[in-house]
């Protein structure tokens, strides 16, 4: 069974004082998700938006909020987040090792769809667990760049990462992020990625329903022959 290609502009690299327009301009532009990158100053260096954020755009939105949580301590945030109008809650396995079985949980339990992240360096057994476990998460991203800072370029050698786990995992919802556009799209959706996150391929571009289209269609060519 082929997964679905979903593709998820990154808000970060939005204009921040028209969040709800842009929004809205790229669901009209076909977008699936919108993806939420929510950092916390402490796991990574950059501090962006957080639960209020959320909660005022999802009155202007009935869109898929994918919330990537760059934080320490993602228990925190799932109430607020559920609360607020996440639709995705995205956590990374180098901070929930110990409890990351109460924190999908927890999630799930508040009606949002669990992810797990790892960035370049962390092995990518560290998740299998998570995906076997008897309460699984339901997708992985995996982190193409190093988390923290958009417009980072592509790291190619990530896509072994992704291989991997589309060959354990046929029908894993399997997310990318990071230096994604027209010129790298092919060899994440080859790898086996069916879940793009791109920010300023697509807010950069003269026609970013183009680069959706073109990233979209990636996909589900690779799908078709893999």
């Amino acid at each position: 069974m082929a997964v679905e290609p979903k593709i998820a502009p990154s808000m970060l690299s939005s204009d921040f004082a028209n969040l709800a327009s842009e929004a809205e301009r790229m669901i009209q532009l076909g977008a699936d998700w919108l993806h939420m990158d929510i950092m916390d100053g402490h796991f990574v260096p950059n501090l962006t938006i957080g639960t209020p954020v959320i909660e005022s755009l999802r009155k202007h939105t009935k869109a898929y909020l994918d919330c990537h949580l760059m934080v320490t301590n993602p228990l925190d945030y799932v109430e607020p987040l559920a609360k607020a109008g996440a639709s995705g809650f995205t956590f990374h396995v180098e901070v929930t090792k110990e409890y990351w079985q109460q924190l999908v949980n927890q999630i799930k339990t508040k009606g949002m769809r669990p992810g797990v992240a790892l960035k370049p360096g962390t092995p990518i057994e560290e998740v299998y667990p998570l995906v076997e476990g008897e309460n699984p998460v339901e997708m992985v991203l995996v982190m193409t760049v190093e988390p923290g800072f958009g417009g980072q370029k592509f790291m190619p050698e990530t896509m072994d990462k992704v291989r991997t786990l589309r060959k354990k995992y046929p029908t894993l919802d399997i997310e990318v992020d990071g230096g994604l556009g027209p010129s790298t799209i092919d060899l994440a959706a080859s790898a086996g990625a069916n879940c793009i996150v791109a920010g300023s391929s697509v807010f950069g571009a003269k026609e970013p329903g183009e680069v959706i289209s073109i990233l979209r269609k990636s996909v589900a060519d690779a799908q078709l022959n893999s």
